[in-house]
């Protein structure tokens, strides 16, 4: 044991000076292995483990999702969810923080990417909600927190991350989380409203739309909504796979975005497959690095040195699952989702598994607690993202303005840790 924690505390303080997750895994896990079996077994087990996962046909679903992502980006259908949203809720006092936490789950439904989101509806709803003279902490607050939700509405990368880890069915994962989507958008939303009941200032009604603007923007959301419910609808009538969802999903973003009137150059094709393969890129060093980081723990012995803690103070599954979501929360100031789960779950999923602990259920716990690290200090990547795209905004106002949200996300997490059903419930029906 003595020699992961060691193995922790290296990599933590490499990513405290600044070294990228991915490399500083990969970097403390060929070492860790070396200085325990030799550098040739070291370099070994690295190059096969990065062929074995390169090769693997379940990883193939998060390049196909991510270009599903790009097209639907490119698209430019993020104005046009937001318009149609702001057509029914825009009237009411918030309605246009409201519209956004709206147009950010229709937008992460069909994108699995939560940067993406919170980067593309700053561009589109922060224009409307300074017209109406919004707080700037209640409207860059709901936007990086509307951006979370691109990790928990299916489909979600981190809950196919997890779900290879933990060896879980992916398509489950992607059921479970519709109920706690659907609770977060509700719960973002009732956030909205406190907010603007407490300080009506922050947040006034928006004026009606044009009728025909409205029948305009509604009618063009439908293809988006009719591609999430074939992606979803055919993993849950097990009519096609989690990876043939994917293939599907990438093939009916294209064909939106084309009869959009986009992606009809080789240009548009290109920077739109060069963009798919950066972010995979990017993604998969992470997940190389941390699956050889995951060799080097297992091979100190730490999961099954934590199986006898768990055996000699009588821990129940509740209880370790409690101290993993404690774990979770403070690697989520350090690590970003992806991180945290590659690095986490390997850890205790033995402990897990012996004390009868529902991995689907707490596959959702588990995205949930990184969810909250998107918007929390001092990483908060959603707030440095909205940031980003606007530099006028201090970071003191959004990380106020998403404090609402991190109530609701908390009440989220209390509610599935005591309801289960509202994770499980739907996986059930498939079985």
């Amino acid at each position: 044991m003595t020699t992961a924690l060691i193995g922790f505390g290296i990599l933590l303080l490499l990513c405290f000076f600044g070294l990228r997750v991915g490399f500083a895994t990969l970097f403390v896990g060929l070492v860790g292995f070396a200085l325990q079996r030799g550098l040739s077994p070291a370099l070994s087990m690295t190059g096969q483990q990065i062929m074995d996962d390169a090769m693997s046909y379940n990883l193939s679903v998060i390049p196909l999702f991510i270009l599903m992502g790009v097209f639907i980006y490119r698209a430019d259908l993020s104005r046009d969810l937001y318009t149609a949203a702001y057509s029914g809720l825009g009237r009411f006092r918030g309605g246009l923080a409201l519209s956004t936490v709206v147009a950010c789950a229709g937008f992460s439904a069909v994108s699995g990417s939560s940067v993406a989101t919170a980067a593309t509806m700053t561009r589109v709803a922060m224009e409307p909600m300074r017209k109406y003279r919004y707080h700037d902490s209640l409207s860059s607050g709901t936007i990086a927190a509307g951006g979370t939700l691109g990790i928990m509405i299916p489909p979600s990368v981190p809950l196919v991350i997890y779900g290879i880890v933990a060896e879980q069915d992916i398509g489950k994962l992607f059921i479970a989380g519709v109920l706690p989507g659907i609770l977060l958008v509700a719960l973002f939303m009732g956030a909205v409203a406190v907010v603007v009941r407490l300080n009506p200032e922050a947040g006034p009604a928006g004026e009606p739309l044009d009728p025909e603007v409205a029948r305009r923007a509604q009618r063009s959301v439908w293809p988006v909504l009719a591609l999430f419910l074939l992606v979803l609808g055919g993993i849950y009538g097990k009519i096609f796979t989690p990876t043939e969802a994917s293939g599907i999903g990438a093939v009916g973003a294209a064909a939106i975005a084309f009869m959009r009137g986009h992606l009809r150059s080789i240009g548009e094709w290109r920077d739109a497959l060069v963009e798919a393969t950066r972010t995979t890129a990017t993604l998969f060093i992470v997940i190389f690095g941390a699956l050889v980081f995951a060799q080097f723990i297992n091979l100190s012995g730490l999961p099954y040195d934590l199986v006898d803690i768990v055996d000699d103070f009588e821990l129940t599954g509740t209880q370790i699952v409690l101290f993993v979501m404690f774990i979770a929360v403070l690697m989520g100031m350090i690590f970003e989702s992806i991180g945290i789960l590659l690095l986490l779950v390997p850890v205790f999923l033995p402990s897990l598994f012996a004390a009868g602990v529902d991995m689907i259920w707490f596959g959702i716990l588990v995205v949930l607690v990184t969810e909250l690290g998107l918007i929390t200090p001092p990483i908060g990547m959603n707030v440095f993202v909205v940031r980003s795209v606007m530099p006028d905004i201090k970071l003191g106002h959004i990380f106020k303005g998403v404090v609402a949200f991190i109530v609701a996300d908390v009440i989220a997490l209390v509610l599935v840790f005591g309801l289960p059903d509202i994770a499980t419930l739907l996986p059930k029906f498939m079985e």
